[in-house]
């Protein structure tokens, strides 16, 4: 099980975690948003690293961890039929470079291009650790 943390705040990154949810149902990931602190904590990431992107990694080894466009990579390789779009992406001339830059100038501009959510969203499919933690 991945864990995927993401701005709970942002319209585009809830609504594509919302379709990661309904394709992949909790089978392959988990997600928190990174206004979590207390999540992130245990992972020693802040939300001013999350900055940098949303962030895919593996609880029972937190140094695997992949962020922003390789995260977006990683993700779209673990989901089933992924590989194939993967390996066009990555093999085609000048994809990634547009990719990678798309996704920088996403990250950077996402409120003001999607707007900003009022409350933050909640995963119907949060970690397992965290409803631990609420015990």
């Amino acid at each position: 099980m991945m864990l995927i943390i993401f701005d709970g705040n942002c319209n585009l990154c809830v609504t594509l975690v919302q379709l990661l949810e309904t394709l992949d149902r909790g089978d392959r990931f988990r997600y928190v948003p990174m206004q979590d602190e207390t999540v992130l904590s245990q992972f020693e990431i802040t939300p001013q690293g999350c900055e940098l992107g949303m962030i895919l990694l593996n609880p029972d080894n937190p140094q695997e961890r992949w962020q922003g466009s390789e995260a977006a990579e990683e993700i779209a390789r673990r989901l089933p039929a992924g590989d194939p779009f993967l390996w066009a992406y990555r093999n085609l001339p000048g994809l990634k470079n547009l990719g990678d830059g798309l996704y920088d100038q996403v990250r950077d501009n996402r409120y003001d291009w999607f707007g900003r959510r009022e409350t933050t969203y909640d995963s119907q499919y949060p970690p397992d650790f965290k409803a631990e933690m609420a015990e």
